[in-house]
């Protein structure tokens, strides 16, 4: 399932943001993780927050990469 998915992602990377390059899209990568990883050590407390908005950060982050 991985293997399929991975292969649907490279075969549409132009219609998901990723067409300007690896590096740009590395870098915007790595900047969602970041963010979501600092939410999480942030509310890592409360682990049901800090879950829902390192999943919140993750998906709006991606979303904004693949449609801007």
């Amino acid at each position: 399932m991985r293997i399929t998915w991975f292969a649907w992602l490279v075969q549409h990377a132009d219609k998901y943001g990723y067409s300007d390059g690896p590096l740009r899209a590395t870098i915007g990568t790595g900047a969602v993780l970041v963010t979501a990883a600092l939410l999480w050590f942030a509310l890592h407390r409360n682990r049901p927050a800090a879950m829902a908005a390192a999943g919140l950060a993750c998906a709006l982050g991606f979303g904004w990469l693949a449609f801007h």
